[in-house]
């Protein structure tokens, strides 16, 4: 069964606050993640939860939920074989196995045109348990 209507093809649209979050992180540093979840009452994508610059990679895989789906932003921050410091910014899609069918579809539906909305990401992670956004990961992704 299909969904139909304009929403199963445009997706959601982008809260302004959604954009100044991802800014801020991409340009100012001042956030080490953001993670966004789908408003469905407002239909568009909002920031849940920002991350400050000392928190972690487990602090930021702990803020997921377990059973639901989020799009999510993580600033990479890793030494290069030539010890060169360096900052990868990842895409992570959230979308866990046991995540209700409907979530998975409007999120799915929806990451194209949020993701076009933030420029400058350097890689996309689609996870569906957390083995597959390990940090390992994304430094086999980064380097």
């Amino acid at each position: 069964m299909a969904f139909r209507g304009s929403n199963a093809s445009s997706g959601m649209g982008v809260a302004e606050h959604s954009k100044t979050a991802y800014l801020g992180l991409q340009r100012k540093k001042l956030h080490r993640y953001v993670i966004f979840k789908i408003d469905e009452k407002k239909k568009e994508v909002v920031v849940e939860k920002t991350g400050g610059p000392a928190e972690s990679y487990d602090d930021f895989t702990a803020s997921l939920p377990e059973n639901d789906c989020r799009y999510a932003i993580y600033d990479f921050d890793f030494v290069t074989s030539e010890n060169c410091q360096k900052s990868k910014i990842f895409f992570i899609a959230w979308s866990p196995s046991v995540s209700r069918i409907r979530a998975k579809m409007l999120y799915a539906t929806s990451k194209d045109r949020f993701r076009r909305e933030l420029e400058g990401i350097h890689y996309e992670i689609q996870a569906t348990d957390p083995t597959e956004m390990d940090l390992e990961v994304l430094r086999e992704r980064a380097n």
